[in-house]
């Protein structure tokens, strides 16, 4: 399964709670911290409603491509 890093590039100050929750539950605590998540669908949904306090970069795992790049 592919993964996802997500680093947390802006302050949710000013932002609406339901976005002050979603950035929450993807586990963020500290204004640029970065996590790395399994990529799923809502995962995906959480992302597109916080695309503008996030930054997403897909992480190409070795394992998969054999230890080749």
């Amino acid at each position: 399964m592919a993964r996802v890093r997500i680093r947390y590039k802006k302050s949710m100050i000013g932002y609406n709670q339901r976005q002050r929750e979603t950035i929450r539950t993807l586990g963020f605590s500290r204004l640029g911290s970065i996590i790395e998540r399994e990529d799923s669908p809502s995962l995906r949904g959480m992302l597109h409603a916080v695309r503008h306090l996030v930054e997403v970069v897909e992480v190409v795992d070795e394992q998969s491509t054999g230890g080749r790049a």
